[in-house]
């Protein structure tokens, strides 16, 4: 009985010492979200939309309990991509290629608040790329009324790979296929470069 006991104390602290030294849940809505979207979800082309489905719950809201914090919006997003990208087939690519994908840049609008036990989705596509980025956009949208509550544009850029030759295997369309950027993204990256001159000229 005592053995048991101790046990079940080594146990106790073992969960007490992971979550006090990393983002538990972090890591397991991460593992479930790719395993739904294996066993449930239908594999879908890189140029197709994918969502994902979620809630506001007490972890989520913000300091006044009225709404979700605005950083969980960009933590949700993390779930979604991964989402994508094992959905699309791109991770499969990214992993054969032994490159990287990294975010090195992201815009978020917020338009209407979500409280708690609301329902959402978060979709997820690819709206354009270059040599070596995805350029990705991501909503929120509200499931009761089909309201967008947040619009996001991502930078992704990746290390050793090609990402029209990946797009064009994925797609089966020519390498030199590209969606004309949408008029905001054009806008979003020219503020981008002039914030990085700015910053180059102090440097």
């Amino acid at each position: 009985m005592e053995d048991l006991l101790l046990l079940y104390a080594l146990l106790i602290t073992a969960l007490l010492l992971l979550y006090v030294f990393f983002d538990v849940n972090y890591f397991l809505r991460i593992i479930f979200t790719i395993g739904w979207g294996k066993a449930f979800d239908k594999r879908k082309k890189v140029d197709e939309e994918t969502e994902v489905y979620g809630i506001v719950t007490t972890q989520d809201l913000d300091i006044f309990f009225r709404q979700m914090n605005n950083a969980r919006y960009v933590r949700d997003l993390d779930f979604a991509r991964f989402h994508f990208y094992e959905r699309t087939g791109l991770y499969d690519e990214i992993t054969k290629a032994k490159g990287h994908i990294l975010q090195t840049a992201s815009n978020i609008r917020y338009r209407r608040t979500m409280t708690l036990l609301q329902a959402y989705k978060i979709t997820t596509k690819i709206i354009t790329w270059d040599e070596k980025t995805l350029y990705i956009e991501q909503q929120f949208v509200t499931l009761r009324d089909g309201f967008v509550r947040a619009v996001v544009l991502s930078k992704q850029t990746t290390i050793g790979l090609n990402v029209p030759e990946i797009i064009a295997k994925l797609t089966g369309k020519d390498v030199s296929y590209r969606p004309t950027p949408p008029p905001e993204l054009e806008d979003w990256l020219s503020s981008m470069e002039k914030s990085s001159e700015r910053l180059r000229k102090k440097e």
